[in-house]
């Protein structure tokens, strides 16, 4: 089934028009956005430390905890699941065999937090894409999609939020996560400046204000993601 979800990934990514892409906690949720006819699901860091320990997205979650609630929820859903990832080689290869089409690389320094909670770090633009580059190689499946998630738009502008997405799809990124941006300019001027297949993020309460998928869709972004 891994081969399957993987390429219809490809083809959401390949195809004109935005994806709206919810977001889930364990099995029992995904399967109910599959149930609802959406076409991925994704699987919240938020939602799984939430869910299993009580507690705010601070990385309180192991990993061992996300991977085995990553591998519920690939077994439970026929749609691709895309999720969070720390140590890269480690993430690769064990994420690709518990059936995920999809990991998500992100620039932050460890323990990292919510994107959009005051106080996260992040790491150098050149270990950010030296992790990218090491989830390409590493990956047996071409098709197996990689993620580079940028939050450093908040602490460094964005013109280096930009620059690292170009040097992510450089290096082999499938799709940029650009995190936290605060207003519809700010993702209007993102598009316009990292041409490339795009996420948005729009997560209830936080710094980014609601844009509907239609206007997405003109931005040129590819998936919208309600986590």
């Amino acid at each position: 089934m891994a081969d399957s979800v993987r390429k219809k990934f490809r083809k959401i990514l390949e195809r004109p028009g935005a994806t709206i892409i919810p977001g889930a906690h364990d099995a029992l949720t995904a399967r109910l956005i599959a149930s609802k006819g959406f076409e991925a699901v994704y699987m919240s860091g938020a939602g799984v430390v939430n869910a299993l320990a009580g507690l705010p997205d601070n990385g309180l979650a192991s990993f061992s905890e996300v991977l085995m609630n990553a591998r519920y929820m690939a077994d439970t859903v026929d749609i691709p699941l895309y999720g969070n990832a720390v140590n890269v080689v480690r993430t690769v290869r064990d994420f690709e065999r518990a059936g995920v089409a999809c990991i998500q690389i992100e620039d932050q320094v460890l323990p990292k937090r919510c994107g959009h909670l005051d106080g996260k770090q992040v790491v150098s633009r050149d270990e950010f894409i030296g992790k990218i580059r090491a989830a390409v190689a590493h990956r047996t499946d071409p098709d197996f999609a990689i993620m580079a998630r940028i939050d450093a738009k908040y602490i460094h502008g964005m013109g280096e939020a930009v620059a690292r997405g170009k040097a992510a799809l450089n290096a082999g990124a499938d799709v940029i996560f650009i995190e936290a941006l605060e207003t519809r300019d700010e993702f209007i001027e993102y598009a316009e400046r990292c041409p490339g297949p795009l996420l948005a993020n729009m997560t209830e309460f936080g710094k980014t204000p609601h844009i509907s998928k239609a206007d997405f869709e003109k931005m040129g972004y590819k998936l919208v993601l309600f986590p």
